[in-house]
């Protein structure tokens, strides 16, 4: 089947822009749709009208056209994401929006498969981008000037987006070699050490997929997961819990661990950088913090260790997470510290508060012959520990 590139926003206000858009992209020789999304009007010009995309809400077209703007467009992106949902033949989306379409065409283009070719040119500023990318791989672009009509900027900034679209559905991927399943595994500075030399072990076997974790990074691996992308999850770096729980910056929302749970996938965890919450430069750190143990990771990174009484909650909060885990379960207890800098002489050092989540976790925890905690006497970063992660992981996977 030939794969089209998709052209998307609302011609009644854009027109002239998503038609200089696609002429782009024919000119380099892919076929394109160009999609109608306005909510008070529409153009000739299109290929696919608002009313074909409206008729994709699961309401019916009625329940997109309405008087009231907001609920307009709202209702019209809802509908976008069934229309393309539905689609066999896109082989890339290019969208073009203020901040109304950039909103109706975002949630859309985040429901497509990760590799499937996404730019987004919007007026939202550089930095504000985080909710509409979410945790999907869209190139997202920012317009300069208003996407208000064709001058001098929006030339280049517009035929730049559109080449590049051009380029990605055209351009071809070699595909690997005797392709090895997918696993995941969730890595932060400061267990960097530990993740590194697991992946390492397994790559012979295994394509290792490392997240960051920094709360998009979390909600990436268990979007995969969900997906059914990958075979198996090494979750050793769970810090995203610390900033969910105690108001950080890296959260990745209370649904972590819930992909685990809903696809009972193989599963070996541990408390990976548990010790910190994140926060940006030291005069950022919330006030009721500021007389806490702080450590400035960089310029632009303050860290805060978590008190016993907060590694009670985690522990909690962790534990009844993995018992709604029915597949195989391995959560590994590192007594040496939960990273780099929790070990003897380090500033995060604190036995105390490890020693409140590990007891925390094992109250909480409903062990079976499925579900089991394993205590260690090693810091994660240790090769002891790294060697403990390998055989449980090997044992889940069997």
């Amino acid at each position: 089947m030939q794969r089209k590139a998709y052209v998307i926003g609302t011609c009644d206000t854009k027109g002239p822009e998503l038609r200089y858009a696609r002429g782009l992209i024919q000119a380099a020789g892919v076929d394109t749709v160009l999609v109608d999304v306005s909510t008070r009007g529409e153009s000739q010009d299109a290929d696919i009208r608002p009313a074909d995309v409206a008729a994709s809400h699961p309401d019916g077209a009625n329940a997109v056209f309405s008087d009231d703007r907001g609920k307009a467009v709202t209702a019209m992106a809802e509908a976008l994401r069934h229309f393309l949902s539905a689609r066999s033949d896109i082989g890339g989306v290019l969208g073009l929006g203020g901040g109304g379409g950039t909103a109706l065409i975002a949630p859309a283009m985040r429901e497509l498969d990760v590799g499937v070719p996404k730019v987004l040119v919007s007026t939202v500023p550089p930095g504000n981008t985080g909710p509409h990318v979410g945790s999907s791989d869209i190139a997202m672009m920012y317009s300069v000037t208003d996407v208000a009509g064709i001058n001098r900027i929006s030339r280049r900034v517009l035929g730049n987006a559109a080449n590049a679209l051009a380029g990605m559905v055209q351009g071809r991927i070699p595909e690997a070699n005797g392709e090895k399943p997918a696993i995941a595994l969730t890595m932060f500075g400061v267990t960097t050490d530990c993740v590194t030399a697991v992946a390492r072990e397994l790559e012979a076997d295994y394509d290792c997929l490392v997240f960051h974790a920094t709360g998009i990074g979390g909600q990436s691996m268990e979007k995969l997961v969900d997906g059914g992308l990958v075979s198996g999850v090494l979750d050793i770096t769970t810090t995203e819990v610390c900033d969910l729980l105690m108001g950080g910056l890296l959260s990745a929302g209370e649904d972590r661990l819930g992909a685990i749970a809903r696809t009972s996938i193989p599963y070996v965890g541990s408390c990976g950088a548990l010790d910190m919450v994140n926060f940006g430069a030291l005069e950022t750190v919330p006030a009721h913090y500021r007389e806490r143990k702080l450590h400035a990771h960089n310029a632009q990174v303050t860290l805060m260790r978590t008190t016993p009484e907060e590694n009670r909650h985690m522990g909690e909060w962790i534990g009844e997470k993995l018992n709604r885990c029915n597949g195989p379960v391995r959560f590994l207890l590192p007594e040496g510290g939960v990273s780099m800098i929790d070990a003897p002489g380090q500033p995060f050092h604190d036995p105390e508060a490890d020693a409140a989540l590990f007891q925390a976790l094992e109250q909480t925890v409903r062990q079976t012959d499925r579900r089991r905690l394993i205590r260690l006497p090693h810091n994660i970063n240790d090769a002891a520990f790294v060697r403990a992660l390998l055989d449980n992981f090997r044992e889940v996977m069997r």
